[in-house]
């Protein structure tokens, strides 16, 4: 590719470049925390741009720089709107960008949903994995029967293998219903059970997924968990900031995630301080901290989704798709230098 072209790289594209690669996805996010907790990254807030008559809806901008051995920079534009289901279209659509580090310059451009969907699955997974401390997760229970959780799903068969068990639970009956008929045919090994309670869901693993559309928290009662449990809150609005102050708290970015009226940045508010967050998950990976209070802990994994793990996954895909020759290039996207030797 010439200076001035760009690379493309569609939605099948992607899909088929990072399928069967999950142990590589979550290595590559491990190193992308550990990169980040080095300081070898640049990582602004992300910047939301809502709308005043629909509240719900949302386009979030994440834009990030990772260094060490990845030296990649870009953004994510990501669009929410959970509306789109009654549409009978996917909740989330995103597009990440990479620019040159040396010169700046735009290089690629890919579908993202599939990049943004397989992070926050990588992300979770090393999360139930490093939280466990010793102990062998043998089933998981999944609340928000979306594309999220059936990545994460994914990804718990690859960093948990022993589990044997899905619980699944959606407010939508129906929903949780068809993501159970494809989890059967996906994962033909696993039994798997469709509750039409939230308690029985959080009673039957020592693992829990939530991954939902919740705007504002609506669970206040985590009792019918099982003591060990660790929960990967992962929609960030689930949980009420009670019962965050009454577990021990893990995050991605201290920083990062309290804000935007998360569940944890409720918390920040209710108590005034960050005291009631424990460590990150790069520290119990670099072994600066433990992998949980003790064993009898509720502990929750609350990840902002940071834009680091993104533009791993899209450098990723990105050199993938080069030396296999994917994707469409754009001639002469950019335009001629203007400082080159050109006619008046």
């Amino acid at each position: 590719m010439d200076n001035n072209d760009i690379m493309i790289l569609k939605n099948h594209e992607v899909v088929a470049l990072l399928s069967g690669r999950e142990s590589e996805i979550v290595q590559a996010v491990e190193a992308a925390y550990r990169t980040h907790a080095g300081h070898q990254s640049s990582l602004p807030h992300s910047l939301f741009l809502r709308f005043p008559d629909h509240a719900r809806n949302r386009i979030i901008a994440l834009p990030a720089y990772l260094g060490g051995d990845f030296s990649v920079a870009g953004m994510k534009w990501i669009a929410s709107f959970p509306d789109n289901l009654q549409q009978g279209l996917e909740r989330a659509s995103a597009i990440v960008i990479l620019n040159s580090p040396q010169t700046g310059r735009p290089e690629a451009i890919l579908e993202g949903s599939t990049i943004s969907a397989k992070r926050t699955a990588a992300s979770a997974a090393l999360a139930a994995r490093s939280l466990q401390n010793g102990h062998t997760h043998r089933q998981a229970a999944l609340v928000g029967c979306g594309l999220i959780n059936f990545e994460i799903a994914r990804f718990l068969l690859n960093t948990c293998p022993q589990i044997e068990r899905f619980t699944v639970y959606d407010i939508s009956p129906e929903r949780a219903e068809r993501f159970g008929e494809r989890c059967r045919r996906v994962f033909d090994h696993i039994n798997l059970e469709v509750t039409a309670d939230l308690d029985t869901a959080l009673s039957s693993a020592r693992v829990i997924s939530l991954a939902t559309t919740a705007t504002e928290p609506h669970i206040s009662d985590i009792s019918a968990c099982l003591p060990g449990t660790t929960i990967l809150h992962i929609s960030l609005r689930d949980l009420t900031p009670e019962v965050i102050l009454k577990c021990d708290n893990v995050v991605d970015d201290v920083d990062h995630v309290c804000r935007a009226q998360t569940s944890v940045h409720l918390a920040e508010q209710l108590t005034g301080h960050r005291d009631f967050i424990r460590c990150t998950l790069a520290d119990i990976l670099n072994r600066s901290a433990a992998p949980r209070l003790d064993d009898n802990s509720i502990a929750v994994f609350s990840p902002f989704g940071l834009g680091i793990l993104d533009m791993a996954l899209a450098k990723m895909a990105y050199d993938l798709g080069f030396e296999q020759g994917k994707g469409t290039a754009i001639n002469s996207f950019l335009p001629d230098s203007w400082n080159g030797n050109q006619a008046a």
